[in-house]
Formats: structure tokens, sequence, C-alpha cells
């Protein structure tokens, strides 16, 4: 079915994307994934193609563009390439950490930290998880501490996405320990904060070349200067900001399964077993056309989603569905696809090798699938 929600500025855009990743990011996927961290010129030489910080104000030095159907194009293709694992800090760089600047920062935190972010010299991550609290986020237990003009932090965070590479995370902290919700504050901590620790790169399954690692506060001096909007309105600002981020997983999810359909379509037609292609057999030109399917029907409703976040009207509800339909639809048609190519989809030296292992985390980071749907159930007032 064909997608109508592009116009020809953004047909334009989606071929400078392409033209960059096949330039920039492909060829460098196999040194990435063994040095485990992509280098820091790679969000520079984003932003220098407009790819980053589309959002940013012009007076900030973006393309003041709040569309995001760019981020859209920009997740898609990373995943055709193969490359999204290796492109989520791109995409955790423009699609989660960027609305929480432009919606909370003070003019002057603007005028200090968007140029950076624009221009890709200032590469930004959030911290939420804690080593002993995932979904729960409420259990939280870094805290922030008020000292005369600022905020004391200690604590540790985990599974922090670009935390090695970032030079701005977005911290959530408790500034009152007797709430839940409502003592939840969120606070920028820079590159070279006293007692700002950075742990190992944590080893993971997939996505290898993305920089995950622990993150440690301990008597971390914060200026009140950058506490990011209200001391106390952390749990909804992070409430609020998930539905974008959702999407953007549940995008990543489709255009990863689409790309691996490609992948398998071509190896399907040309390999061949008992004298004929492995696509010519019913059983796997069913299967062929069942995640053919599924993927199309999926790719229309997050469109559709794209469209109503533009317009402001995309519920928790719809993200919600949208992210753990799409992540799991991910997972079949990965899981498929690998079983399709037989021993050669076991094999790293295959783009769908790469792909599956990278796919699994996407089930359970920015809330697991179980969470999703307890979302989408308590919509329904049962």
């Amino acid at each position: 079915m064909r997608r109508t929600i592009f116009e020809p500025e953004h047909d334009a855009f989606r071929e400078t994307v392409r033209r960059f990743v096949a330039e920039e990011v492909t060829p460098n996927l196999d040194a990435w994934e063994a040095a485990g961290i992509v280098p820091r010129e790679l969000y520079a030489k984003a932003a220098a193609k407009g790819i980053i910080g589309t959002a940013v104000p012009e007076r900030h030095g973006g393309l003041g563009l709040d569309d995001f159907r760019f981020n859209q194009i920009v997740v898609e293709e990373l995943a055709y390439a193969g490359a999204g694992g290796s492109g989520h800090g791109l995409t955790l760089h423009n699609d989660i950490c960027l609305p929480y600047f432009l919606r909370y920062c003070t003019p002057e935190q603007a005028e200090r930290w968007l140029p950076g972010i624009a221009d890709g010299t200032l590469i930004t991550a959030v911290a939420m998880t804690e080593p002993h609290s995932g979904s729960d986020l409420a259990s939280m237990t870094t805290s922030a501490r008020r000292d005369g003009d600022g905020y004391v932090v200690n604590g540790a965070k985990t599974f922090i996405t670009s935390a090695i590479n970032a030079d701005l995370v977005i911290t959530a902290v408790k500034t009152d320990p007797r709430q839940r919700h409502r003592g939840i504050s969120l606070v920028v901590v820079e590159r070279g904060a006293p007692g700002f620790e950075r742990g190992r790169m944590l080893e993971k399954i997939g996505q290898h070349a993305q920089d995950t690692a622990e993150l440690f506060f301990s008597d971390t001096p914060v200026p009140a200067a950058d506490l990011l909007g209200e001391e106390g309105a952390g749990f909804s600002y992070l409430v609020s900001n998930l539905a974008q981020e959702r999407l953007s997983i549940a995008l990543s999810g489709v255009a990863s399964a689409q790309a691996a359909l490609d992948w398998t379509l071509e190896f399907a037609r040309e390999r061949t077993a008992f004298g004929r292609p492995i696509g010519t057999f019913q059983a796997n030109r069913f299967a062929l056309a069942e995640m053919k399917t599924e993927i199309e029907l999926a790719t229309q409703y997050c469109d559709q989603a794209v469209l109503a976040l533009n317009a402001g009207e995309l519920s928790g509800e719809d993200a919600a569905m949208a992210k753990w339909w799409c992540t799991e639809l991910q997972g079949r048609v990965l899981d498929r696809c690998v079983q399709l190519h037989g021993g050669y989809g076991y094999m790293s030296e295959y783009p769908i090798a790469r792909a599956w292992a990278d796919a699994r985390i996407t089930r359970i980071y920015a809330g697991t699938t179980e969470i999703m749907k307890e979302i989408v159930g308590r919509s329904l007032g049962v």
C-alpha cells in the first residue's frame, strides 16, 4: 500500500540521509561493533548534513523543523541499512533527549546547550534506570540534596545509552525522598562534573556499537541553574516524553522488520533446494506473505501515529500499542527470517544475524511489552 504521509521535502531529505548512511555508517559498522562505541565525530557529521537537531530553532543553530516525519526518516534509513543498533545514539539524541531541552530549558539554558546539541558537539543521554529499579521509576534512590545554590547528587544509574559519549546527561533524581512521584526532578549533569564517573561499558547480546554503561554520582555538585524545568515535576516530564520515545522505537522496529524481509526475499530467490528457489516452497512463501502483511499493517498505523504526534494528539495508550506491537513484530520477523536463511542466518557476516541480536532489547527498553499492555489495559477501564 502506498504511503501518503511524506511531502517532496521529506523525499529529498530521505535521499540525503540514505547517502549519509551509505557513506559514513555502513562502511564502519564492523569497526564500531569491535570498538563498542561510535566515534563522536559521527554526531557532528550528521549535524552538518541537517540529519540531527532538525527541531532546534534556527536562532540556536538548528533548522526549526518541528515535524517528526524527518526523525522518522532517519530512524527508517538506519534500520534499512542494518545500522539501527549502531545508530541508536543518533536517534536517542534526536528523538528522546532533544524534546526535554526544547520544552523545559530556560532561555539561559537554551543559549548554553542548544547550539552544541544542534551541531553535534554536545552529545546527550538520559539516565533513568537504576540497578535495583527498572520500570518502577518512582522507586529510584538517586538523590539530589539541596545545598546552597545548587544540589549534591548521589546514586547510580545503569543501562544508560550513550553513557560514554554523552556530554549532557538528563538525570532523574529524588529531590524529595518522602514522595514517590512528586519527589522526582530532572537535573543535567555535565561532562567533567566532580564525583561524576562512568563505569565499564556493558557487554550486551546485541547493539555492540552502542556505548551502554553505568553512571555513578558521589557528592556530585550540580548548580541550581542546571535543574531542568521545575523541581518535583520530573516524573510528569518523563511520562509526557515517553510517547515520542516509544513511537521512535516502534518505527525502528517496523523498519528493521522490513529490512529483514527484503534481505530474506533476496536470499529466497537465489538460494535453491531440491532444484528450485526456496521461496517457491509453499511453507516459505506463506511465511513471507504473512510477514509482508503484518509489516504493511504496522507501517500504516505508525504513519498515522506520527501525524498524530505532529498534531499533539498522540496519546500514551496509542504510543504504548505501537511500541509493544511493533517490537514484538520485529522479534517474530527477525526470528523467522533467520530460520529461512538456514545456517547462513546464524553467521555474523550476514546482516540478518546482527539485526536479530540487536532486536531483542527493543521489547525491554523504554518500557517492557508487559508494561505497555498494562498501560493499554488501564485505558480500557478494567
